[in-house]
């Protein structure tokens, strides 16, 4: 498996972003890592190694936050891991490349009001067929996966009454969000090449569905989750999508069909997510549709897949970083919990840079 994660630079006395992701790439390369710039010059990415158990994930994953942090206050920066910035101006600065330019250009204030961090999981699988046939099955604990990362509650200084305000500003994207159920590969490809045509994705590139067969590598790719707030919990996502893709695959090779899934209750359970993260309900896509606690589906989607974590050892660091995760809050409880002590960002943002660099 492999992972990117996507970060904030913003003023270490304000804490709204700045635009110095090329100044922080720059600093970034003098200590070995390669940052991607991303679409706002608020934004870098760092993509892991490829690493073969959650225990070297997140070694791999402290290393590079450590590296990007530094890089970051050499260039004048502080780097933050939340899903939005909590403090923002009206617009930000597009990344000058011909590509981002075009970007902004065709999609306007969608591209130019982002500051939107979110965290990928790469995990490897045998065909493009297989990566089209494992998105279908995971549809169903995509929004448990959304619930687990959620960490962009507070945003423009205010509390948005949402654990993941970034999973609702990014469905604006019509390219983003769940994908629908594809029949075949061919049936994929098509309605990718139908939306190019329209303009609703400008290339291979702007494929944002949350969980897609990878353009560039021999994996299937999970976007769904906000950054989470610490690596840790950042490696515990990895894993629980690793093991989710195993299943996955076993459910195919077994022949078991995929389960039936309306839209109408993908997008509630979606919403409810975004909503609620982890401190209220969801949506069981599985059986009744009726709301339960998150948690429980939290529990039930681990059960399912304790069979793939025993078999790549992970089962320990996933039962440890849940515990933890259930004592501490994700992101969204954290930067609630900062807010409410004096309804002031700066806590927020104090508490959020604290996060990122927990554990390193």
């Amino acid at each position: 498996m492999g992972v990117e994660e996507e970060f904030l630079l913003v003023d270490p006395e304000t804490g709204e972003p700045v635009p110095l992701n090329r100044d922080t790439a720059d600093q970034a390369s003098t200590r070995g890592v390669d940052l991607q710039l991303e679409l706002t010059s608020c934004q870098v990415e760092t993509a892991s190694e490829v690493r073969s158990s959650a225990a070297e994930m997140h070694d791999e994953l402290r290393r590079l936050r450590r590296v990007v942090a530094e890089s970051a206050a050499a260039a004048g920066a502080r780097l933050l891991a939340a899903g939005l910035p909590p403090t923002v101006p009206h617009e930000f600065p597009i990344t000058d490349t011909p590509r981002y330019r075009e970007i902004s250009e065709k999609f306007g204030m969608i591209a130019s009001e982002q500051g939107i961090c979110g965290c990928h999981v790469h995990v490897s699988v045998p065909s493009r067929e297989a990566a089209v046939d494992v998105g279908n099955r995971l549809r169903p604990w995509l929004p448990t996966l959304l619930a687990v990362s959620a960490n962009s509650a507070i945003y423009r200084n205010s509390d948005t009454r949402h654990a993941s305000w970034r999973s609702v500003l990014w469905a604006r994207w019509p390219s983003a969000g769940p994908p629908p159920h594809f029949d075949s590969v061919e049936d994929y490809d098509a309605v990718v090449a139908m939306m190019q045509d329209a303009g609703a994705m400008l290339d291979d590139g702007m494929v944002y569905w949350d969980v897609r067969p990878s353009a560039n590598f021999p994996t299937v790719e999970v976007r769904v989750a906000d950054v989470p707030a610490t690596a840790a919990q950042t490696a515990l996502l990895a894993a629980l999508i690793r093991a989710a893709v195993m299943t996955a695959l076993d459910e195919r090779e077994r022949g078991e069909p995929v389960l039936p899934l309306t839209a109408h209750a993908l997008r509630a359970a979606y919403w409810k997510a975004a909503r609620d993260g982890l401190d209220g309900d969801g949506v069981d896509l599985l059986d009744t549709h009726a709301t339960v606690p998150a948690q429980r589906l939290l529990a039930t989607f681990v059960d399912r897949i304790t069979p793939a974590l025993d078999a790549v050892g992970d089962a320990d660091f996933v039962r440890t970083e849940l515990a933890r995760l259930e004592t501490t809050g994700n992101g969204a409880t954290r930067q609630r919990q900062a807010y409410r002590r004096r309804h002031d960002v700066a806590d927020v943002v104090e508490q959020v840079a604290d996060a990122t660099l927990e554990g390193l």
